[in-house]
């Protein structure tokens, strides 16, 4: 079956089973390995991506629940004001460590920020809940945030 959805800006389509997870689709279908595979279960946030604006799973998320969408991951985020100030910020504070869990973090920060310009930490802390850093870079990454905010707001 085919499936049509935006990704990246770009007009996509698919011919895979509409059952399979966009994670699968995005990695083994369109090559695009930016996001990553962390607990097939939707508890970890490893596979964040954008759906329509929102946050979510990919693992879980069935690829026809993206018909007619707007698929965004992180092969994109540099061509979003957004999305670019949070990867600058990253850099900025040195957040990553291993990295895996990087693509998924900045993902759910920049939707954060799409939302609430002005984060307070327990809106950070609220909407990075789901996002596991085995590293423990949570204090960079609440800085990396509140880092991107005020350079948007410059």
């Amino acid at each position: 079956m085919t499936t049509k959805f935006t990704l990246n800006g770009k007009p996509t389509s698919v011919e895979v089973d509409p059952s399979t997870p966009i994670l699968w689709t995005l990695r083994d279908t369109l090559g695009m390995t930016g996001t990553k595979f962390g607990c097939g279960m939707a508890l970890c946030g490893a596979c964040t991506v954008h759906l329509d604006g929102q946050a979510i799973r990919s693992c879980v998320t069935p690829v026809s629940a993206a018909e007619g969408k707007k698929i965004t991951t992180i092969e994109a985020q540099a061509t979003d004001k957004v999305g670019k100030a949070v990867e600058d910020a990253w850099v900025r504070n040195d957040v990553a460590q291993c990295g895996y869990c990087q693509s998924g973090q900045i993902m759910s920060a920049t939707a954060l920020l799409k939302q609430n310009s002005k984060p307070t930490n327990a809106d950070i802390d609220g909407a990075m809940a789901g996002n596991i850093c085995r590293c423990g870079t949570y204090t960079r990454i609440r800085a990396a945030i509140h880092d991107a905010a005020k350079t948007l707001a410059a």
